[in-house]
């Protein structure tokens, strides 16, 4: 139960207080519109930037963790395309939204708070080995899949053209390139550039995570709750359950292994209604599944750290 009170809760009252907000009127819908784009293109690619500009590749970046962490979301990928297809007979376009929601779990705005509040900030080095590989993997992998359902019948340069106009034009794929440039190239960065960006990061979580709760008061859960029902059983329970299983059975050292598990169960982030609404397709699937599976993530986060320990 400490673990309730102490790690999870903390974040949810706050994605709470957002959602009270917009929900009493004290706080508007195009102040919480302003209030995602600041973080999702501004504040959180500077925190994924200097992440990366400072995270240790060589020790980070254990295949096994990637290897064990990406296939649990690729399998939910393709399971989440198929089930809605076959079980509840969705258009293929809709199938890849609905896909992208089982594939991309809300690693950085919630993912990242849960885990340092439970494991501490020197556990982090995990959850960005992970993050630095998040965006471009799920939109590259998204992307490629909506393309192909839009233009089976357009030609591969076409298509190819899409896929790279989506991902480069991805503020969260930008922070982490340019991240991966300075670390790799061993640029020094200025201490007045730094300490500017060390104030845009200190703001991106909280400002993100009370925002997150202004868009979920939006929504009501209404509608396909069969197919929101798959969504989050395939990101709260399937995928963590394949990375607890890869992990172990790699040898993947338990602190890695515990905070991997914690951010392979994280429910669909708001990335999920972004990408239905870039397309137009399964946007109510979309907006019900991020409001229950974050609703149903407080128990089940809870859970997977009383197992993890």
């Amino acid at each position: 139960m400490g673990a309730l009170l102490d790690v999870i809760l903390p974040v949810f009252v706050l994605i709470g207080f957002g959602y009270g907000a917009v929900r009493l009127g004290w706080f508007s819908d195009t102040g919480v519109d302003a209030l995602m784009v600041f973080t999702q293109r501004f504040a959180v690619p500077c925190l994924l930037f200097m992440a990366i500009a400072s995270l240790d590749l060589g020790q980070s970046f254990d295949l096994r963790l990637l290897t064990s962490f990406y296939t649990g979301a690729t399998v939910c990928f393709v399971l989440g395309i198929l089930g809605a297809r076959f079980f509840f007979a969705r258009p293929w376009e809709d199938c890849v939204a609905i896909g992208f929601g089982c594939l991309f779990s809300n690693s950085v705005l919630i993912g990242l708070p849960i885990s340092e509040r439970a494991y501490g900030a020197e556990s982090l080095s995990t959850n960005f080995a992970i993050i630095a590989v998040h965006s471009p993997y799920c939109y590259f992998l998204g992307i490629t899949a909506m393309e192909i359902a839009r233009n089976r019948s357009t030609s591969v340069v076409s298509m190819g053209g899409a896929i790279l106009k989506g991902m480069f034009s991805n503020p969260l794929v930008l922070g982490l390139a340019l991240g991966f440039t300075v670390n790799l190239s061993g640029l020094p960065l200025p201490s007045v550039f730094t300490d500017a960006l060390d104030m845009m990061v200190a703001a991106a979580l909280p400002v993100a995570i009370f925002g997150i709760g202004g868009v979920l008061a939006r929504y009501k859960p209404e509608g396909d709750l069969w197919t929101v029902a798959m969504v989050v059983g395939l990101s709260l329970l399937l995928h963590p359950l394949i990375m607890v299983g890869m992990g172990t059975g790699l040898g993947l050292d338990h602190d890695v292994l515990r905070s991997a598990v914690i951010t392979a169960a994280m429910a669909p982030g708001i990335n999920m209604y972004v990408f239905a609404d870039m397309y137009g397709k399964a946007r109510r699937v979309a907006a019900t599944s991020v409001l229950v599976a974050t609703a149903l993530s407080v128990l089940s986060i809870w859970v997977w750290l009383q197992v993890l320990g």
